[in-house]
């Protein structure tokens, strides 16, 4: 089985900045999500933590793991959010300012979704067969992931936008992968 994870809230995840390969810290209420979701993971067993190299992702990451026992973090740059080229760091409305209402149409350095597909399903391949019978969790980033698993799973238009520290189960098959849980923020109810 792995875990995927999108990492805690950032300061311009609340700003509405596009992140990409900004290496942008968690915020206040992500370290809380973090410690929130650590708690939930700590009643089920895992073997492996494997995490993005931007910092977000790796203190989520060593938030669970620290909780869970798991001395370790894995790094893998394959699980890096989509690299947004010169959207890195604006908002919607400074986008709108500098290149107008078209801007998303624009060649403006925006990593294709095929690419930031391709690489994050080649990740989660590779992990599976290397730690097969393992329980693994990834931690990385909702535009990676919302592309990967639409890449894995069977299209569904009811699938929306992963939230800060949402979990979904996926269980590679024979066939392809199956997904368990979607989604899940239930450790932030509590």
């Amino acid at each position: 089985m792995i875990g995927i994870i999108r990492h805690g809230i950032t300061p311009w995840n609340q700003e509405g900045r596009f992140q990409g390969h900004r290496d942008v810290p968690l915020a206040e209420e992500g370290i809380l999500q973090a410690q929130a979701l650590a708690r939930r993971l700590n009643t089920e067993p895992w073997d492996v933590i494997v995490s993005s190299d931007l910092m977000r992702a790796k203190q989520t990451a060593e938030i669970v793991a620290e909780q869970l026992g798991i001395e370790t973090v894995l790094v893998d740059e394959r699980l890096r959010e989509i690299s947004g080229g010169l959207l890195d760091g604006t908002t919607e409305s400074e986008r709108v300012a500098k290149w107008g209402n078209d801007w998303y149409n624009m060649e403006l350095g925006l990593e294709s979704e095929a690419s930031c597909r391709n690489r994050g399903s080649a990740c989660l391949e590779e992990l599976a067969d290397r730690y097969a019978g393992k329980r693994v969790l990834v931690v990385s980033h909702g535009t990676l992931l919302g592309y990967t698993l639409n890449g894995l799973l069977p299209k569904d238009e009811e699938r929306g936008h992963l939230l800060n520290t949402s979990l979904t189960k996926l269980i590679k098959k024979n066939d392809g992968w199956a997904c368990e849980l979607y989604n899940c923020t239930k450790h932030l109810d509590a």
